[in-house]
């Protein structure tokens, strides 16, 4: 019902917008003629400049009074802000010129949509509509207002067009390969024999936490990969020792960004590297490697995950989860996960079940993104170069495809199950996966949205405005403006990609560069982290088995409170000059606010309790 109260508001408010002489409607207007005077006042310009210019002077220069030409300057930002000396003028031009037709392009408005989404998210806890709801927004800004324009964009051009990227396409195969392989390893009983295992070897609530910390930073090839495979390995064990599904969710979404985009073998690696190289730096991997001592929020991240494990300290919503999965509710919803819970599975299923597909999906992931990268092609280039070519959507589906196959074959030889068994496991995994693909479907389509309203222009003419003057406090605020658009779009390589660009050319002096990049970085993973439409939230919240909204809920508090030691961070690394001071500054910080935190809140119910179900 608030939800329907929320979406009638909006129509209500957005109609009565495009029927009344608002101050939007009044600044396009300004906007259309101050487009039309600054175009008048161009053109005479280039007619006095061609009378007096050599005839080879810029044949090729566009025409940004035509609305095509415009647009197109528009979304070669990144190259342009590199490569064009008269950058400033040129973009408000083109900006004046697109605005003639869409008048809320490259504004506030642009970011209205996923804002709106988020909130609707987090107040009514339920995740399908919200989404839904801030795409037709996106929808209505974008048309301005117009019914049949609406239906179009959002359906055409956003969920359809989003279903039909290639890239998208691959992801989504993935998810439902692996969707397949976790209930195929389920019908063997290898989760339940190694939940048997685990509750022998692995004897505390804090052995399980840090346990599924650390396996999340063995796994660090990709964070899609890693959610949902540190999730299915990982959730019979701290099941076993009632751990709760919102605290497993924070784990492995913890493990899986942040640990990434610090590991130079990696998709993110590859990721960053080739926009950093796009953009102009001389090598884009050494630059990469040099910034991991800045990441301050991927490395505090790490810090602040092994604390809360081993001292049993939890706040916030995560606090109630904690003390529910004591008695024995993982989810918090009233529903009771007995001992019993695998006594009817496979008795035929052993640890190794379960170990050996999933050492393979490892293995032939990591020669899938390597073979998408060119690494035994004819070229062969070397295996970080490869890396940094990968197709992580093509090389993740050849890896869980072979795993697959794998799978099918050793468990027929094994005997465990039968071929009809694996072959029913195909539709099974499909079906556990189909709210996570809705939700990444739906977060796709926002993105589409906020792209089409230019998030990215808005958002860069940020930084390259008033905060660009401030020299000094430059990273922290490339930090905070990261964490805004990763969090507000729900992609943080959309992120490096708008960003680093910018960021190498609004940087100061070079010497601040590495700096300026990390936060970069690190802003994008905190928003992504935080984001309820990002996909490696979502996937951790597959993963885990957890609601999305309360993984969102009770994460939240937990990323922030890093962000903040982070930005504090930022503030001070310029003043500090070399990352061997500035980190362990940064990491005694965050641990002297951490002890703090737990002075004044205490140990009181959960802590104390987990300290009672570890003895």
């Amino acid at each position: 019902m608030k939800i329907l109260h929320c979406a009638a508001a909006f129509v209500l408010v957005a109609f009565a917008t495009a029927l009344s002489p608002t101050a939007a409607a009044q600044d396009a207007a300004q906007t259309a003629a101050a487009a039309t005077a600054t175009v008048e006042t161009a053109a005479s310009a280039e007619t006095a400049a061609a009378e007096s210019a050599p005839a080879e002077a810029a044949p090729d220069a566009p025409d940004l009074a035509d609305a095509e030409a415009a647009q197109t300057y528009i979304d070669d930002y990144a190259d342009n802000v590199q490569n064009d000396p008269e950058f400033a003028a040129n973009i408000e031009m083109a900006l004046a010129t697109v605005r003639l037709e869409k008048p809320f392009y490259g504004t506030f408005w642009a970011i209205f949509p996923p804002v709106l989404a988020i909130v609707l998210a987090l107040v009514t806890k339920e995740v399908y509509s919200s989404l839904f709801i801030g795409i037709v927004s996106g929808g209505l800004i974008w048309s301005r207002f117009s019914f049949e324009g609406t239906v179009t964009h959002v359906f055409s051009d956003g969920y359809i067009g989003s279903a039909a990227d290639a890239y998208n396409v691959g992801i989504l195969v993935f998810l439902v390969l692996l969707g397949a392989l976790v209930a195929m390893m389920n019908k063997t009983g290898a989760s339940a024999a190694f939940g048997r295992w685990a509750s022998t070897h692995i004897r505390s609530r804090v052995g399980a936490q840090v346990c599924t910390i650390i396996l999340g930073m063995l796994i660090f090839v990709d964070d899609y990969f890693n959610c949902l495979t540190v999730g299915s390995v990982m959730k019979p064990v701290t099941d076993a020792k009632k751990v709760s599904r919102a605290k497993l969710a924070y784990l492995i979404d913890a493990t899986a960004a942040p640990i990434c985009i610090i590991a130079p073998v990696s998709s993110w690696a590859a990721a960053v590297a080739g926009f950093a190289k796009g953009a102009g730096a001389e090598s884009g991997f050494s630059l990469f490697i040099n910034a991991i001592p800045w990441n301050f929020y991927a490395i505090l991240t790490i810090v602040a995950m092994f604390f809360f494990a081993i001292s049993g300290f939890d706040f916030g919503s995560m606090r109630k989860h904690e003390e529910t999965a004591l008695k024995g509710d993982l989810y918090t919803s009233g529903g009771v996960v007995g001992a019993d819970e695998f006594a009817d599975a496979n008795p035929k299923g052993r640890v190794w079940d379960l170990v050996v597909p999933v050492v393979v999906l490892i293995a032939a992931c990591v020669v899938g993104l390597i073979y998408s990268g060119g690494y035994f092609g004819e070229d062969k280039p070397g295996f970080i170069q490869a890396f940094s070519d990968s197709d992580a959507s093509v090389g993740l589906v050849y890896g869980s495809a072979v795993a697959i196959v794998f799978a099918v074959a050793y468990f027929l030889c094994r005997r465990v199950i039968s071929f009809k068994d694996c072959m029913d496991s195909l539709p099974e995994g499909f079906k556990a996966m189909v709210p996570a693909i809705l939700i990444l479907c739906s977060a796709w389509t926002l993105k589409a949205m906020t792209d089409s309203l230019g998030a990215k222009v808005f958002i860069s003419q940020l930084i390259n405005g008033p905060a660009a003057a401030l020299y000094n406090f430059l990273p922290a605020i490339i930090f905070l403006v990261a964490i805004v658009l990763a969090f507000s779009t729900g992609t943080s390589w959309g992120t490096f990609g708008i960003l680093i660009p910018i960021v190498l050319a609004a940087a100061p002096a070079p010497e601040s560069t590495i700096i300026c990049v990390s936060a970069c970085m690190a802003g994008a993973v905190c928003g992504d982290h935080c984001s309820p439409i990002s996909d490696t939230t979502i996937m951790a919240s597959a993963g885990a088995g957890c609601n999305h909204v309360n993984h969102v809920n009770t994460q939240l508090p937990y990323a922030l409170l890093v962000a903040a030691v982070s930005f504090v961070a930022y503030i001070a690394a310029p003043f500090c000059g070399k990352w061997e001071i500035a980190l362990p500054v940064a990491i005694v910080l965050m641990l002297v606010v951490l002890f703090a935190m737990r002075a004044a809140i205490g140990r009181r119910g959960c802590g104390a309790a987990a300290k009672g179900a570890a003895d």
